[in-house]
């Protein structure tokens, strides 16, 4: 008997799961059975692992309006002829006349009425070259010209400008023969960017641009890194000739380890007494090579806790104009 009622309470509890069950699968999210749980990364390995593929190819593309884009991502004001022509490289003039010559097209259809970016890029390097230098010389007044030559060098060297370029997506839009784009195109692309935006905007805008785009890659970057002195002690002595300042003299301040396959010498420099700087090393004389470079980041200006670049400066406009003036 109470087995009996055990079973009558029992039914509906089971019911209504059922009922609950059902709902829940039909409102349920989960991949159906037959799904593969590998599916979705061996397709995931699979769109790793294809070539690459320019961005035109794919769906949804459209050349004008990206163009645009790209002025209106860097808040810039270009003239869109102008823009146009800076991604246009001399490369894929000429594979597209070798690949229509070979269609056996007349020589007047074979020509592209196509100007290439090689006139632009020499300005827009002309001109960040000299808008670099005159930051340079304004920022660090006691750096000396070839510091000041390292520095722009460095700002300017191929794989520094790619690399920006790069981070700006202009290989989707720079038309070139191969791709990926090679470092030589996409420098030649941001050059002729710097160009077009130069006789589009004027100077100051196109300074503006120069300065927000490279000279952050100096953030991090340690002056003797970029500028490879042979000689530290040999330009100290002639800093502080020109200072008329005594020959430093170098003492060992501190070493640790000395019988060991690791020692470390800190040896100080003094100046008429007075410790000018300090640097460690693994020998002597890399501890006093060291300590004539802390000396002179500190002659320079260009130390560690230096003080950040000041983008609010009155005197950008007036290096945007040296600097046009210069070209």
């Amino acid at each position: 008997m109470a087995a009996r009622l055990l079973l009558r309470a029992a039914r509906p509890l089971l019911a209504g799961a059922g009922r609950g069950t059902g709902l829940s699968a039909a409102f349920s999210t989960a991949p159906p059975p037959e799904k593969k749980r590998w599916l979705r990364a061996y397709l995931e390995l699979q769109r790793l692992q294809a070539p690459p593929q320019r961005r035109s190819e794919k769906p949804n593309w459209d050349y004008h309006a990206e163009v645009q884009a790209f002025s209106h991502r860097v808040q810039e004001n270009f003239a869109l002829d102008l823009l146009k022509t800076a991604f246009v490289n001399p490369c894929y003039i000429e594979s597209e006349e070798a690949r229509r010559r070979q269609l056996g097209l007349d020589k007047d259809a074979v020509a592209l009425q196509l100007q290439d970016n090689a006139g632009l890029a020499e300005r827009g390097l002309r001109f960040a070259r000299a808008y670099l230098a005159q930051c340079f010389e304004g920022a660090y007044p006691e750096l000396p010209a070839k510091g000041t030559e390292a520095l722009v060098n460095f700002l300017t060297s191929q794989e520094l400008v790619s690399y920006v370029a790069q981070n700006l997506s202009i290989q989707d839009l720079a038309l070139c023969r191969d791709f990926p784009a090679p470092p030589d195109v996409l420098q030649r692309t941001f050059l002729a960017v710097i160009g077009a935006l130069l006789e589009s905007s004027g100077p100051e805008r196109t300074g503006i641009f120069v300065r927000d785009f490279l000279i952050p890659q100096l953030i991090g970057k340690d002056l003797f890194e970029i500028w490879e002195v042979v000689n530290p002690m040999g330009l100290l002595l002639e800093e502080l000739t020109k200072r008329n300042i005594s020959a430093p003299e170098p003492r060992i301040t501190r070493q640790l380890g000395v019988s060991t396959v690791l020692p470390v010498y800190f040896v100080g420099l003094y100046c008429d007494k007075k410790m000018l700087a300090e640097g460690p090393g693994e020998t002597l004389l890399a501890a006093e090579e060291e300590a004539a470079r802390v000396a002179l980041r500190k002659l320079y200006g260009y130390t560690e806790n230096r003080r950040p670049w000041d983008y609010s400066k009155p005197k950008q406009g007036l290096a945007a104009e040296k600097a046009i003036s210069s070209n």
